[in-house]
């Protein structure tokens, strides 16, 4: 696995490259945005970790840079000592995948890495997703309703995705979890605000709602007839 660390920090950035290097991982390193964003523009990762607080530009903004102008869709975890939940979901907000707050145990970060790594090599389907006038397409990361872009952060994506996928179902709290976190489970109001954050983009605008809770259990994606 390739991994871009772009971490102002050199005990920090020295101490991931002694522990991934000997396990086998391939990484580049930049210590600020200038030269960390050209690296992740300009060379193929496979993840993207990244610290909050750098000199010039913070990381929450080249985060959204990334996302927003030069369109890298490659995974980033974001390193921040900010262990609030509004900081969290910021950096979910920003374009972030996955949130390791500092001090954070190198074998911990390795741990999300072979989560984020397995959840690529899936081999995810490609095909366009439909729900009523609800589309999602996987392969573009591209969402609609009603034919009105929908602008959504990773996070939100991976939720639609699959709760469209098992619109047959009830899906779970636990399973929703374990897709987006991994072995690794977040805060529990976490998920809660990114489905609520969720219902205001898919539902709020639109007379029919899509996305329900099932109250004790879950959440699902259907028609309301369903």
């Amino acid at each position: 696995m390739k991994v871009l660390v772009v971490e102002d920090n050199k005990d920090i950035a020295e101490n991931i490259a002694d522990y991934l290097e000997s396990l086998g991982y391939v990484l580049d390193f930049a210590a600020d945005v200038v030269l960390g964003l050209h690296l992740a523009v300009s060379e193929p990762f496979d993840v993207i970790v990244l610290d909050v607080m750098l000199p010039g530009m913070d990381g929450m903004t080249l985060c959204r840079k990334l996302r927003k102008a030069a369109h890298v869709k490659t995974t980033v975890i974001m390193l921040t000592a900010q262990a609030q939940l509004e900081d969290k979901l910021e950096g979910f907000d920003a374009g972030a995948d996955d949130y390791l707050v500092k001090p954070f145990s190198v074998k911990e970060l390795e741990v999300r890495l072979k989560v984020l790594s397995k959840r690529q090599a899936s081999g995810e389907q490609q095909d366009i997703l439909q729900i009523e006038d609800l589309k999602y397409n996987p392969l573009t990361l591209e969402a609609s309703r009603n034919g009105k872009a929908l602008d959504l952060n990773p996070i939100q994506r991976k939720l639609l995705e699959l709760l469209m996928r098992n619109s047959n179902r009830d899906v779970l709290r636990d399973e929703l979890e374990r897709h987006i976190w991994g072995d690794i489970p977040p805060d529990k109001d976490i998920l809660r605000s990114h489905i609520y954050n969720l219902r205001n983009l898919i539902d709020k605008p639109f007379d029919t709602k899509l996305l329900h809770t099932v109250h004790g259990a879950g959440y699902r994606i259907a028609s309301s007839g369903h």
